[in-house]
């Protein structure tokens, strides 16, 4: 017998009425238990300790209701009767280049759910995220960016409907800490009942929040029906009233399966699972089905790969059709965590109500488990099954039934127990589909890495060092060790040489930095970025039209630049629009490395003029804006180019894609920097070595305020 795990129970045990509770019960100054209890309940390891345990559980139920004066009133109108089902949400990223085609200009949502069906059983929610790790590169907030979507508000609808149309419900997301960005002309909550309104949302994810505030619900309530709120933090027990639903956010898994709080407390109440970071998120799905609770599936994490493995695939396929089928029974009062079963490192909980008796059963263990876990004495009428293999389980010629089979590495289980009439007229039928998806179960649990690619950068035309263009500096070839800096975000930068990405998040937000050999080909590099006087070039020459133009030289006035700022750079223009002015110029835009040595030359100085910051050699938001090409001299690189430091973050020539998300690297900083909170991405004058992850999806988003972009041709080689 394993210490602290009771292996059998005899062949005609009845499954028994167990319970849930941890420690000792704290009480308040009049003796009566407090409202207090982890996120997560873990049991005592002795099962004989087990009962008392579900008792103290209980009683924290009953206390907690009474002394809330808990009636679950928004729980029971029909408006909100979705909830209890909503078990697979999905954390999407609007750039994820599978649910948005760059190249057709449009989401491709049928595929997207088409894939999703075959990999994660489907989704019942989707959680549309657009801002965050993009705000802070220029002043548009966080309302902006759904704004700035392909199609804008209209476009979403649009896409809130398609999903509706699947029954999927649709969630915009809530970022507080956006505070030093524009501002809107109404205070946030209205802002945000309006973009409720106008998409059709159903609900909204409170981005590291526990809480909402009290008038949240009022102003939902006028905007749309049903708005469902969703902490990202630890929800207390006194807003479970009235937010729906809430992350289960890094919760720790000890070697028994613990009870969610709120989801004890109020079973209507959805909870998803969630270690967006975790390779193995079978703590999480165990977690999920021991209480009947939901999951947050997440890969494309701010821009980061974190794919999930094909054995947790398998289990959230298995899991989610029998969760769906029997919503009542999860979301119900028959709920008695943790009863006796036998077979090491094998737990269940027990779920009964309308003439079915349903366990849950998970295995702790890195090896399958096979054998008898439940022994029930036969009643008549009743039939049993495995859901998770599907098939029917008879009862012994003793009139014993023995629930068993296998159950594979920190997998799950599934027995239901009921009459015919009790299981449905569909249940066969049921029973083969779960049949099918354990045929296909594949438990190989390492997580599948995507292969991220440069696009090959086009070579120009070749110059003799002493024929370049007007206004470009001639730098010769080079091999050095080049440092890159970055900020450690959630975004990720991009694949190491020879060194898988680590992101160990108590470093967040800090600076990093790697060095690598980079052997460079003699270039010209221009002086300055491209001017707005320059540009407007280009249009007269080529009538270049953008074939979506939203944002298009959104700073220009009827299509002209606007006087005085000629000689500033050109802004508004995304990575193809900067690419069309350089190839009509015979040119090409510098690759990170060409722009890095430009800006530092041979000596690796912080910034192009030394290694200090200093005063009134570059742009760094004193004019509230951009200011002229040449108007810091003080501030040149080694090479004589202007402007590599403040002005605007510059394109370069190099985007990278790993299939899920295409990004490219800017360099120089801006103007601009958004102020309060760390989540912005960075903004101001930066070292010559910085780089920054600038995801991509469209022009409309791809087109700022603060990036422009300088042209390089390629030299013949001495």
């Amino acid at each position: 017998m394993r210490k602290g795990k009771r292996l059998a129970v005899g062949f005609a045990a009845v499954i028994s009425f167990c319970s849930i509770v941890p420690t000792a019960y704290p009480r308040d100054a009049s003796g009566s238990p407090e409202l207090k209890l982890d996120d997560i309940t873990a049991p005592p390891p002795d099962p004989s300790q087990w009962p008392a345990w579900r008792e103290k559980l209980f009683g924290w139920r009953a206390e907690a209701k009474r002394r809330l004066a808990y009636d679950g009133a928004l729980y029971r109108r029909p408006d909100f009767s979705w909830v209890p089902s909503c078990y697979s949400c999905y954390f999407l990223m609007l750039c994820d280049e599978t649910f948005y085609d760059h190249r057709a200009g449009r989401y491709t949502i049928e595929s997207f759910l088409a894939k999703s069906r075959e990999e994660f059983g489907g989704y019942d929610a989707i959680v549309l995220w657009h801002a965050y790790p993009r705000i802070g590169f220029d002043q548009r907030n966080q309302f902006d960016f759904y704004r700035d979507m392909p199609g804008d508000l209209a476009g979403l609808h649009q896409l809130s409907s398609d999903l509706h149309a699947q029954k999927i419900k649709v969630f915009i997301d809530y970022n507080p800490w956006d505070t030093g960005t524009r501002r809107e002309d109404k205070p946030d909550l209205d802002a945000l009942a309006e973009l409720v309104k106008a998409i059709e949302a159903d609900g909204i994810f409170l981005d590291t929040m526990s809480r909402g505030a009290e008038e949240f619900r009022a102003k939902l309530d006028l905007a749309r029906p049903g708005v469902a709120l969703e902490t990202e933090g630890d929800l207390a027990v006194e807003r479970i009233r009235d937010h729906h639903l809430s992350w289960a956010q890094g919760f720790r898994y000890g070697e028994l399966p613990g009870v969610l709080r709120n989801k004890w407390l109020e079973r209507r109440h959805m909870m998803h699972q969630i270690k967006r970071w975790d390779r193995d998120h079978t703590g999480e799905l165990q977690t999920a089905w021991m209480n009947g609770s939901g999951m947050l599936v997440w890969e494309n994490v701010f821009g980061s790969w974190v794919g999930w493995s094909a054995r947790d695939r398998s289990i959230v396929r298995s899991m989610l059709p029998i969760l769906r089928r029997y919503v009542g029974l999860f979301s119900g009062e028959g709920w008695t965590p943790l009863v006796a079963a036998s077979g090491p490192d094998v737990y269940a909980s027990l779920w009964e109500g309308n003439g079915i008796r349903f366990w849950t059963l998970v295995n702790r263990a890195e090896r399958a488990t096979s054998g008898t876990f439940l022994t029930l004495r036969e009643q008549a009428g009743t039939r049993y099954y495995d859901l998770i293999a599907g098939r029917e389980v008879r009862p012994g010629r003793d009139g014993s039934v023995r629930l068993g089979g296998t159950i594979r590495p920190r997998g799950i289980g599934a027995f239901v127990a009921g009459t015919d009439d009790a299981l449905g007229k569909d249940f066969p039928a049921f029973l083969a589909s779960q049949a099918a998806l354990d045929a296909r179960a594949d438990f190989d649990n390492h997580s599948p890495a995507l292969d991220e690619k440069l696009k090959p950068v086009r070579p120009t035309m070749r110059y003799a060092k002493d024929k370049i263009p007007p206004d470009m500096a001639a730098i010769p070839a080079a091999t050095l060790e080049m440092e890159v800096t970055f900020r450690n975000r959630e975004c990720g930068f991009y694949q190491l040489p020879g060194a898988e990405w680590k992101r160990p998040f108590s470093q967040l937000h800090q600076l990093n930095s790697f060095t690598r050999k980079v052997e460079i080909k003699p270039y010209a590099i221009s002086l300055t970025p491209v001017t707005n006087a320059r540009f407007a070039e280009f249009l007269k020459a080529t009538g270049y039209q953008p074939a979506h133009p939203e944002n298009f030289l959104k700073h220009w006035t009827n299509g002209k630049v606007p006087p005085g700022l000629e000689d500033h750079p050109v802004v508004y223009v995304d990575l193809d629009d900067a690419r069309a002015y350089a190839a009509w110029a015979g040119m090409r835009l510098a690759t990170e490395e060409e722009w890095q040595y430009a800006a530092q030359g041979t000596d690796g100085r912080v910034y192009p003029w030394g290694n200090e910051l200093k005063a009134g050699v570059c742009n760094t938001g004193q004019s509230g804006g951009t200011t002229s090409v040449t108007a810091f001299p003080a501030g040149r690189s080694p090479f004589g180019c202007c402007d590599m430091c403040g002005n605007v973050w510059e394109w370069t020539e190099s985007e990278r894609s790993d299939g899920r998300t295409r990004f490219c690297i800017l360099r120089g900083g801006s103007w601009f920097k958004a102020q309060g909170s760390q989540w912005y991405a960075d903004g101001g004058p930066q070292p010559c070595s910085f780089g920054a992850k600038f995801l991509l999806m469209w022009p409309g988003l791809g087109r700022c305020a603060t990036i422009g972009f300088r042209c390089v041709v390629d030299l013949i080689d001495d």
